[in-house]
């Protein structure tokens, strides 16, 4: 319970530093993290890439769901944030950058992602910035990787259409505000 007190606490001050990055006042609940992650395989995974880790509650929920030998590259650009989630995690399968999400692909050795989970706040970016970020996504993926995508609204729903064959979404109520969840693919 205190734990989530505090991450709340960092995750606000965080917020409060730089609003149009963090875009959020709250972590994402556990609910809303493990009802996006079902819409991939993330336990036949061998490799899940992570943008936007923040405190690292989509983190843990990958590491447990992940086989021993996959990997996760987690990119957080707020430094006390990456900190933490080095701290927080001392698993050998993952791999904590601290940088812009739209130069994930330098950390990646030439591999692809067979999930790629992306919290960042899409919405609050400037357009040039989120135009970038997004057109990683689709290069990042593996030909039948699924990139995960939550949002507080629809409205990246147009962007996301652009750039992949097939786009999911589903709902979940159970966060503070309700999170728009997409499953975006190639459809290879």
């Amino acid at each position: 319970m205190m734990q989530k007190v505090t991450d709340r606490v960092r995750f606000l001050l965080a917020f409060l530093a730089h609003p149009r990055q963090v875009g959020a006042v709250l972590p994402t609940s556990r609910t809303a993290v493990r009802d996006m992650l079902d819409m991939a395989d993330v336990p036949g995974a061998t490799l899940v890439v992570e943008l936007g880790a923040g405190t690292g509650v989509q983190t843990g929920e990958i590491l447990a769901r992940l086989k021993p030998g996959g990997r996760v590259v987690a990119v957080e650009i707020d430094e006390r944030l990456a900190k933490l989630l080095e701290e927080r995690y001392p698993d050998p399968r993952l791999h904590v950058v601290r940088d812009s999400a739209e130069h994930v692909a330098g950390y990646l050795d030439g591999a692809k992602a067979d999930v790629v989970v992306s919290a960042l706040p899409y919405t609050s970016l400037e357009p040039g910035f989120r135009r970038r970020i997004l057109d990683v996504l689709p290069q990042t993926l593996a030909p039948r990787g699924v990139a995960l995508v939550i949002q507080y609204s629809p409205l990246m729903e147009r962007e996301l259409r652009a750039r992949f064959a097939t786009v999911t979404r589903r709902m979940s109520f159970w966060n503070v505000p309700p999170a728009f969840l997409f499953a975006c693919s190639s459809g290879d």
